[in-house]
C-alpha cells in the first residue's frame, strides 16, 4: 500500500521482463542464431518497452521523494495508491506510443515474405528503415532530457532541505542520487551499438563475443543497482529502529 514501494516493485518487474527476454534471446542467438521475424518482433517490443519504463520510472520515484521531503503535510494526499496506478499506466501508454509507430510503419512498408523469414534478430535489422532510426534517437533525447531535468530538480530541493540536517533528507537526497547513477547505467543503451562497433573494429574475429560480453555490460549491471540500493536502504532503516 505505499507508492514508493510500488513504484519500486513496478521497476523490478520490469528489469525482471529485460532479463529473461535478454537471457532468450542470448540463447537463441547461440542456438538457431537466426529466428523468424514475428517472434522476433514481440520479444523486441516487449524489451522495448521494459527498457522505455526504467528511466521514467526512475523520475517518478525521485519526484515522490522529492514531495516526501519538501511537502510532507500533502504527502498522503499527493502519493496515493490510486494515482500511483495511473502514473504507472501513463509511463507505459508514453513507451508504447514511442515504438507503436516503428511496427505500423513496418507492417506497412515490408513484404509479407519478410516477416516469414528469419534474421538476426536486432532492432536495426527488424525495423529497417533509416527515417525509424531517427525517430528512435529523437524520442530517447526527449526522455532522457526530461527525466534528467527531473531529477536535477528533485534533488537540488531535497539538497537544500536537507541543510536543515534532517536525517530524511539526507537519506532521501543519497536516494535520488542513486537514481541518477541508475539512470547514466540506462543510458548506456543508447551508446550499446556504438561501443559493439568500436571493439568490433579492434577484435573483427570476435564479434559474436564482443556483442555478448558489452550486452551483459549494458543490460545486466544497471538491473543489479536497484535491488542493492533497497536493500541497503531498508537495512538502514531496520538499524536506525534497533536500540
Amino acid at each position: 500500500m505505499n507508492p514508493r514501494y510500488i513504484l519500486y516493485i513496478h521497476l523490478v518487474i520490469n528489469d525482471i521482463i529485460l532479463l529473461t527476454i535478454f537471457t532468450l534471446m542470448q540463447v537463441l542467438s547461440y542456438i538457431v542464431f537466426t529466428l523468424n521475424v514475428c517472434f522476433c518482433i514481440v520479444l523486441l517490443m516487449t524489451a522495448i518497452f521494459s527498457n522505455l519504463n526504467n528511466p521514467l520510472t526512475l523520475a517518478v520515484m525521485a519526484v515522490e521523494c522529492y514531495i516526501a521531503i519538501c511537502f510532507p503535510l500533502r504527502h498522503n494526499q499527493i502519493c496515493t495508491v490510486k494515482k500511483t496506478y495511473i502514473v504507472i499506466g501513463v509511463i507505459w501508454v508514453l513507451s508504447t506510443l514511442s515504438v507503436l509507430p516503428d511496427l505500423f510503419f513496418t507492417l506497412a512498408t515490408e513484404s509479407v515474405e519478410f516477416f516469414h523469414s528469419r534474421v538476426f534478430c536486432l532492432r536495426d535489422n527488424i525495423f529497417r528503415n533509416p527515417s525509424l532510426k531517427e525517430k528512435r534517437d529523437t524520442y530517447n533525447y526527449v526522455f532522457l532530457v526530461i527525466v534528467w531535468l527531473t531529477l536535477f530538480y528533485s534533488y537540488f530541493r531535497i539538497l537544500f532541505a536537507a541543510q536543515a540536517v534532517d536525517t530524511d533528507a539526507k537519506k532521501a537526497r543519497n536516494t535520488v542520487l542513486l537514481h541518477g547513477f541508475q539512470l547514466l547505467l540506462c543510458m548506456l543503451t543508447y551508446v550499446v551499438h556504438l561501443m559493439i562497433k568500436s571493439v568490433t573494429y579492434m577484435f573483427p574475429k570476435e564479434v559474436t563475443a564482443v556483442r555478448f560480453s558489452i550486452s551483459i555490460f549494458v543490460q545486466v549491471l544497471p538491473r543489479l543497482v536497484s535491488p542493492v540500493v533497497y536493500g541497503l536502504r531498508e537495512k538502514s532503516k531496520i538499524d536506525d529502529k534497533v536500540p
